[in-house]
């Protein structure tokens, strides 16, 4: 019985000290997949070529893509010349959960998070490296001369913004982009977040001011239209909003306190109007008051409800992502960030 148990041992030790012989790579690459079946080649094959200060991994996650990303990046994974981890998830979370997934998978002491349609050109990703490293700072995210999306994702993107200035505790002007670098002590940080509606923007500001930008070149989409419609984008800002500040609440409740004042002052009116003189017949100004009390408590309760219903997911532990496979270079010794 020792013999047998020593076969099965030794050779699990073996890869336990291979493991642990792996060196990190200085820079990951964290790309979330989702309708990138025709750009994520390139974009990869890009990226290898780039000459990296202690070498770089790539990191690929499908998130549940409808089309053959899995295939393309399984491919990659055998034929690409630098490391390409894949990490399939068994269905389709967003791109913020894929992030999440990406990095916890991540070995590098510096962590990029890019896109997949080539809007990001690959040789910028040095650029971005090199300022992150070399200046100190915890994150650097790129801002655009000129951004190239479509007119209203612009719009949705400034808007987003706009909120995060509000919400967030953010350095002012700072412009929130996907193409950003994080140090991996941001990066372990923020994934022991374990909710189901991550916000990686609300998590790294929760981390660290150390936060700076740079400014890079944005391309045309590379194929096909953006992933982000309206639906997607209100998800985002209700993500935003709903999980890392308590403002919508704190409005309603302004919002409350100043009806309440309204309904007082309309009141006093109405007692003094029925004391010193004939009242006036007021059906129309009574049903107005009434609609636009009724249509303030329903948007505070809805607020509320919608805080009610991401803790009751959350209480009841709905995935942020599950991993259905992963393919590609074996783990260093301490794994994925925690």
């Amino acid at each position: 019985m020792t013999d047998t148990a020593s076969m099965h041992i030794e050779p699990l030790s073996r890869a336990k000290r291979d493991q642990a012989e792996a060196p990190r790579p200085g820079l990951s690459i964290v790309v979330p997949v989702y309708r990138g079946a025709a750009t994520v080649g390139r974009l990869v094959e890009a990226l290898s070529g780039l000459a990296v200060e202690g070498g770089l991994e790539i990191v690929l996650v499908n998130d549940g893509s409808p089309d053959n990303s899995g295939e393309v990046c399984r491919a990659l994974v055998a034929t690409a010349l630098v490391p390409v981890t894949l990490v399939e998830h068994a269905r389709n979370y967003g791109e913020h959960n894929a992030v999440m997934t990406g990095l916890r998978h991540a070995r590098g002491a510096f962590i990029i998070t890019m896109d997949d349609d080539l809007q990001n050109p690959p040789a910028e990703v040095v650029k971005l490296y090199d300022h992150t490293r070399l200046s100190g700072l915890d994150v650097v995210y790129t801002r655009y001369a000129e951004k190239r999306h479509e007119g209203w994702r612009n719009l949705g993107s400034r808007f987003a913004n706009k909120v995060a200035d509000w919400l967030l505790d953010k350095p002012k002007g700072l412009y929130l982009s996907s193409f950003r670098c994080m140090s991996r002590m941001v990066a372990q940080a923020i994934t022991r977040y374990r909710g189901p509606y991550p916000y990686v923007d609300g998590l790294i500001m929760q981390v660290t001011q150390r936060i700076g930008s740079i400014e890079v070149a944005h391309l045309p989409r590379a194929e096909g239209r953006s992933n982000y419609n309206l639906r997607r984008l209100v998800r985002l800002w209700l993500n935003l909003a709903t999980n890392f500040s308590l403002l919508p609440l704190r409005l309603a409740v302004i919002m409350g306190a100043a009806m309440a004042a309204v309904g007082t002052l309309g009141a006093a009116i109405v007692i003094s109007e029925a004391l010193f003189r004939e009242p006036p017949p007021g059906w129309a100004s009574t049903m107005v008051v009434t609609l636009l009390v009724a249509g303030v408590q329903f948007v505070m309760l809805g607020i509320v409800g919608e805080y009610v219903g991401r803790v009751f997911l959350t209480a009841n532990r709905k995935p942020q992502g599950v991993v259905r496979e992963v393919l590609g270079p074996r783990r260093d010794a301490d794994g994925p960030p925690a």
